[in-house]
């Protein structure tokens, strides 16, 4: 089922599948989320937890017991309820079941609050920790961006404009060809201004993931005025992404907590380097947000 909230500058609607998003609009009609196309990629923006990315083999560890789960976790495949709604804010709730304890041991309250102001979409992500123990987890964002965003211009007319733009460069996660840390971290030098220029190429060797970076990037092009600012004060990665080898009309712009699993490692989640640990009746929350113009 599709909800809506919006005010009088933009509207946004979200699935209760994984609280999707599912369209971000202004209000002169302009499309900014990628719609999704199987041709390319069939989503349009997951939530991600409790994992971010892949484990290596498919498996973890934790209290000494072995777990299977998919990439990214299971909400985004799981259906939330909307525990309150208003016409400019949603809040989503997902608790344990049978079936999230199959793939993770581990009781959780976790709610994605979407709420408006203005031309900015503010996104909430909470997790409480009702156990007993400590609970280990990532938490992160996949919003797809159409590019181009003005049907006469070209993908390659874009480029991501980090702010401030006098910052250092970012640094690369080393990510191995089957997308998995490897360790090999390096400089990732921007053009003059801190920006990246879109083309098609800049994928082709998957995901490029930075830390150590500014905290506010925008997808925008000198031929628009239409863009989109992500801004992600609390995240320690930001991945860029379309579909490798593809003329896909589209790039993700992915808030993350943690990384994926070390290479031919089976991460044991209490010791997993990055991911957030979250003590016995604690509460966890992380704020970013989406612009458009």
């Amino acid at each position: 089922m599709v909800y809506t909230i919006e005010n009088d500058r933009m509207k946004v609607q979200m699935s209760d599948r994984g609280a999707e998003l599912m369209s971000i609009q202004g209000k002169d009609g302009t499309e900014y989320l990628w719609q999704g196309d199987p041709a390319y990629w069939g989503d349009r923006a997951p939530n991600l937890f409790p994992y971010i990315a892949r484990l290596t083999q498919g498996k973890y560890t934790v209290h000494g017991k072995t777990y299977e789960m998919d990439i990214h976790g299971f909400v985004k495949d799981s259906l939330l309820e909307a525990e309150s709604q208003e016409a400019d804010r949603i809040v989503w709730k997902l608790t344990q079941s049978a079936q999230t304890k199959k793939v993770y041991p581990f009781d959780f309250v976790y709610r994605v609050c979407y709420a408006l102001e203005g031309d900015t979409l503010q996104i909430c992500f909470s997790v409480e920790n009702p156990n007993e123990c400590p609970m280990y987890f990532g938490i992160g964002g996949h919003p797809g961006f159409c590019v181009p965003l003005d049907k006469d211009l070209r993908f390659e007319d874009y480029y991501l404009q980090f702010e401030p733009k006098d910052a250092p460069n970012p640094v690369r996660v080393g990510i191995s060809p089957t997308c998995f840390v490897d360790g090999k971290d390096r400089e990732y030098p921007l053009e003059a201004g801190g920006r990246i220029s879109m083309n098609h190429h800049l994928f082709d060797d998957d995901a490029i993931v930075l830390t150590k970076m500014p905290k506010a990037v925008t997808l925008q092009s000198d031929k628009s005025v239409h863009s989109v600012r992500v801004e992600y004060p609390q995240m320690e990665y930001l991945g860029f992404w379309h579909m490798p080898h593809t003329d896909a009309p589209y790039v993700c712009i992915e808030p993350w907590s943690s990384l994926p699993s070390r290479q031919d490692v089976v991460e044991d989640l209490a010791t997993q380097p990055g991911l957030i640990r979250l003590e016995a009746g604690g509460k966890y929350e992380n704020r970013w947000s989406i612009r458009i113009s």
